[in-house]
């Protein structure tokens, strides 16, 4: 039988784990998984099961209260994670075995965020700091207003960045420049990674609800076409750089939200380059496909789909929309880990 996993690593592409578990950290890596990432969600449903009720204790008697232990908790388990991938990080060179940690989204508060300044200040504050002394750790910075205007001030001072929350060809632009103005700053461009993590699925659970008029052929295409269209532009941007580091795409949200759908749907369009952020579960359902992976991420459907596509999708709504709902979704995660760490004490 066919090991769909290593055949989807064999096509080109790296596969990361969207998940920060030790226990699937240690499994995945088993599998040939290059590196992880991590979120308020994942944070929070690892102490759900009560596993780490003793480090909780550790912290608690520390003095820290609840928010500086929700801050611990993610800095322990992340370097945890970094030191499994932390082999792949020096074989390559730096090129890979990364583990990101994501930057407080309680910054992007729609009531209690701060004033856009002062965002853009805390996240630069904050980059520094949880990148400090960390080789193979990425800050994972949102496409946000501020979180844009953060990007060019946190690679000039040398840290590695998972651009996230992407939607739209206007965010990738806007972050892909800044960050190079920051390396050019920084001046050492040996040690130069970025990436940026494109949204796949909320594309097309969008296009369901708002732009029903699409053909069934286009349908449910709308997050692949627009994550291949941005990873040629990522190819073509960086091609002429002759840099040591690949700039690569991160392809995320890659689990499928239709039950009709084969939960490969996205690993496999995407299989062939670049990386791809997969959750267990996905991971775990290419294991049992039986599938072998071939590279398609530079196959694009026929002019007529993406035609139809162009015509009726207005992509500028579509960031507006996603952005929003995406907002909400980022910090609320942190207020949910920030009460389950209140109610365990």
């Amino acid at each position: 039988m066919v090991d769909s996993l290593k055949s989807l690593i064999a096509s080109g592409t790296k596969l990361w784990l969207d998940s920060i578990d030790p226990d699937l950290v240690a499994e995945n890596r088993a599998r040939g998984a290059t590196g992880a990432t991590s979120n308020p969600i994942i944070i929070s449903d690892l102490l759900k099961t009560g596993r780490f009720d003793k480090q909780l204790d550790i912290f608690r008697g520390q003095g820290l209260d609840d928010e500086a232990i929700a801050w611990a908790m993610t800095d322990q388990l992340v370097r945890q994670a970094q030191d499994v991938f932390h082999p792949v990080w020096q074989e390559t060179q730096g090129n890979d075995g990364y583990v990101s940690f994501e930057l407080d989204p309680l910054l992007e508060d729609l009531e209690l965020g701060p004033p856009h300044d002062k965002r853009v200040a805390r996240y630069v504050e904050l980059g520094k700091r949880w990148a400090e002394g960390h080789d193979n750790r990425m800050i994972k910075v949102p496409a946000t207003p501020a979180g844009l205007d953060a990007l060019e001030d946190l690679a000039a001072a040398g840290i590695t960045l998972n651009v996230t929350l992407i939607f739209s060809t206007r965010q990738y632009h806007a972050a892909r420049e800044a960050v190079w103005r920051g390396a050019q700053r920084h001046g050492d461009l040996q040690r130069f990674k970025s990436v940026y993590s494109i949204f796949v699925s909320r594309l097309d659970v969008y296009s369901e609800k708002h732009v029903p008029e699409l053909s069934a052929a286009a349908q449910g295409q709308v997050g692949i076409v627009n994550a291949k269209r941005l990873w040629a532009d990522n190819v073509a941007f960086w091609q002429g750089k002759q840099l040591p580091l690949a700039q690569e795409i991160i392809f995320a949200s890659t689990g499928t939200k239709k039950p009709e759908d084969p939960p490969w749907k996205y690993v496999a369009a995407f299989a062939g380059s670049d990386i791809q952020t997969n959750p267990p579960a996905t991971n775990q359902a290419v294991l049992d496909s039986g599938r072998e992976f071939t590279s398609e991420v530079a196959t694009l459907p026929s002019d007529e789909i993406l035609a139809e596509i162009d015509a009726k999708v207005d992509f500028d709504q579509l960031e507006r929309v996603l952005m929003e709902e995406g907002l909400r979704k980022f910090a609320d995660p942190q207020k949910a880990l920030l009460q389950l760490i209140a109610t365990k004490r």
